[in-house]
């Protein structure tokens, strides 16, 4: 059976999910979620992700929420096909290290701070909410310490992880794009080696298929 991929066409947890899928090369059938109609909250959605969001996948019969923890199975499932490495060999025990710490950057020094922007910026503006510009500015400060520290570990290497990219590059995408969407693309302009790493991932097929929304493959 065809991988089913239900998630909502710009959600940056779906966008990350549907970039996987698209590095390992793994045909998959998208379920449209509308989230303005809250259809994350039905019984036949919450039956799946009992928290009520998006994505969710049906492998054959295997259901897994939370786009991190897909995006992983995906790339350790689907290893032999498609972009090699997005996870270190499980043998490679120092590269899987790296990888984590690459990982937990992530989610712990980016992305709580941006997507703190773009909730103040995108999501609250859309629904008519003023933006908490005290919230934005915080941010922005974090993030600025944040990007510095990466813009010395990008001096020394081409990828968060060492030489080579991974899902803890990828995972970037959602947010980063939306720093842009809110004006703020030059926290990651004014930073070269920043700058270089981002675009080379914008730049890759991948996300050139999904950027503008989600569609079926299969």
């Amino acid at each position: 059976m065809v991988l089913k991929l239900y998630a909502a066409p710009q959600s940056t947890a779906s966008l990350r999910v549907a970039q996987v899928l698209h590095e390992n090369n793994v045909p998959f059938e998208f379920i449209p979620i509308d989230l303005r109609a809250k259809e994350q909250k039905q019984a036949q959605h919450t039956e799946k992700n009992p928290f009520g969001q998006v994505p969710y996948i049906d492998d054959d019969g295997f259901v897994l929420y939370e786009s991190r923890a897909i995006g992983r199975y995906i790339a350790l499932k689907y290893a032999g096909q498609g972009t090699a490495g997005l996870i270190p060999d499980q043998s490679d025990i120092k590269a899987l290290a790296l990888f984590e710490q690459a990982a937990s950057s992530e989610f712990a020094n980016f992305e709580v701070h941006a997507a703190k922007i773009a909730y103040e910026k995108l999501f609250k503006v859309r629904l008519g909410f003023p933006t908490n510009e005290e919230v934005v500015k915080g941010a922005i400060d974090q993030l600025n310490v944040k990007l510095d520290v990466y813009e010395g570990i990008l001096a020394k290497q081409g990828y968060l992880a060492g030489r080579e990219l991974t899902l803890a590059d990828l995972y970037h995408i959602p947010f980063g794009t939306r720093l842009y969407r809110a004006g703020l693309g030059d926290l990651i302009d004014s930073r070269p080696n920043v700058a270089k790493w981002f675009n080379a991932l914008l730049a890759r097929p991948s996300w050139v298929a999904i950027k503008d929304g989600i569609t079926s493959t299969a």
